[in-house]
């Protein structure tokens, strides 16, 4: 647990102006993509940044298309080349969270970073694995995408219950490991998942997002394979799926779609949104 009491004081969805579009008090220079330092930060000594996906108040993942998002993607590889090389973080976690049912206390389209100390106990727990759960021939059952370098798939036990995995095919650490032609690729596929979330579940479909890739330790992490976690907070379109006091409280998720039901209806979620 991380105490943050000064976090009680940012504003909550602000009515004076978004800071994020350009003039604003975040980003008083015009920008196509930037990063800043988080105001109210959950992490000290400049270890929680912001990332501005576009200059557009009200853009998307899917609105920015490939290329845009590739722009976000290359600036998430590059703070995490950055932060990483710190001797005081261990690991670089970046997040989004998209929409007010999630929490999110601005609009305009953003990302996050937090520069842990440690590494944090979930991925802890999937670094902690003999061998790679993403290598091997994956569940046709559970794909919802194919790539030519990437594949996204529902988890064959999602907390969610249209969770989608998205990771390269190959065994890759990191976003800087992997190079522009990779996250290029991860652009296309991540796009493609969110529009496919957005045609099965509705326009703006609220969302998580996070990156899970190899500590900056330098030690040998093997079952390191770069991968990201997409968690649409609705169990069916207008309805929340709610994490209550049996998740919470014991631990034991109760998934309300089989795991492959929602892989074939994400899979068959194409065309025009």
């Amino acid at each position: 647990m991380v105490v943050t009491p000064w976090r009680q004081a940012r504003p909550n969805l602000p009515e004076s102006g978004c800071p994020f579009c350009p003039g604003g008090l975040e980003a008083p220079r015009p920008y196509r993509v930037a990063w800043i330092p988080n105001r109210w930060p959950g992490l000290p000594d400049g270890r929680h940044e912001v990332i501005l996906h576009s200059p557009d108040h009200d853009s998307s993942f899917p609105a920015l298309g490939v290329a845009g998002t590739a722009r976000v993607i290359e600036l998430w590889s590059a703070r995490t080349a950055e932060l990483g090389a710190r001797t005081d973080v261990s690991y670089v976690f970046v997040f989004e969270n998209r929409g007010r049912a999630v929490g999110a206390t601005i609009d305009h389209p953003h990302s996050q970073i937090l520069a842990f100390n440690l590494v944090p106990p979930i991925a802890q727990a999937e670094l902690s694995q003999a061998t790679c759960d993403l290598c091997g021939d994956p569940d046709d059952r559970l794909i919802v995408a194919r790539h030519p370098a990437w594949l996204a798939r529902v988890p064959w036990a999602p907390s969610w219950p249209y969770e989608v995995l998205i990771f390269p095919r190959r065994h890759v650490a990191d976003l800087p490991t992997a190079g522009p032609g990779l996250r290029a690729g991860l652009a296309a596929i991540l796009v493609d998942c969110l529009s496919r979330v957005e045609r099965l579940l509705g326009a703006a479909v609220p969302y998580m997002l996070w990156v899970h890739q190899r500590p900056t330790t330098g030690q040998d992490w093997p079952a390191a394979h770069l991968h990201l976690h997409l968690a649409p907070l609705l169990r069916r379109p207008g309805t929340i799926r709610h994490l209550a006091a049996a998740e919470l409280g014991a631990g034991v998720f109760f998934d309300p779609v089989d795991p492959q039901a929602a892989a074939a209806q994400l899979k068959t979620a194409t065309g025009p949104s």
